[in-house]
């Protein structure tokens, strides 16, 4: 019983001069809103996001660009939503199923963009987050701001700012 004492004191003794080394480093963390669009993971940083919209009716309007799939009335504002697939060059998806509202704002605009689903908001920090790899297709290029894994699957980190100005230019 003495050796297994003075064997545990020795582990205990040697726990605490670990724990003494480790240091506590706060690092820069980001807001991230983590989504689902067409089997793909994508996010938006969180300060891009203002409110988060489950099944909301989006009613069409005529006339309108093809990536914008209408307007929504929130608390008496109407406010336009844009169908983020088309943008991505992604196959757009089913109007008819369940989907959430993610209001934006950035580039000198504001809007609802359309996503299938919201997986997860969270803090993520800084240096989990890779740089964006140089084999991204060429629309994807100046969109995506960084790669990261979330539950074992990639996420598109994705700048809110330039889609919404690009979306903007092309319209005008």
């Amino acid at each position: 019983m003495e050796q297994e004492q003075s064997g545990l004191d020795k582990i205990l003794s040697l726990r605490r001069e670990a724990s003494a080394e480790i240091v506590n480093v706060d690092e820069p963390t980001l807001k991230l809103v983590i989504f689902e669009l067409g089997g793909e993971w994508f996010a938006f940083p969180g300060e891009a996001i203002r409110e988060i919209l489950p099944q909301v009716d989006i009613f069409f309007v005529p006339g309108c660009p093809a990536s914008l799939e209408g307007v929504i009335n929130v608390r008496g504002d109407i406010e336009s939503v844009i169908g983020l697939a088309e943008l991505l060059g992604k196959p757009a998806a089913h109007t008819a199923q369940p989907s959430s509202i993610l209001r934006g704002h950035g580039g000198g605009m504001h809007s609802g963009i359309r996503v299938e689903r919201v997986v997860d908001v969270l803090d993520v920090v800084q240096s989990a987050i890779q740089p964006p790899p140089s084999t991204l297709p060429e629309h994807m290029r100046h969109i995506v701001s960084g790669l990261m894994r979330h539950q074992e699957v990639p996420v598109v980190i994705l700048d809110l700012n330039r889609i919404f100005e690009d979306y903007h230019r092309g319209l005008g």
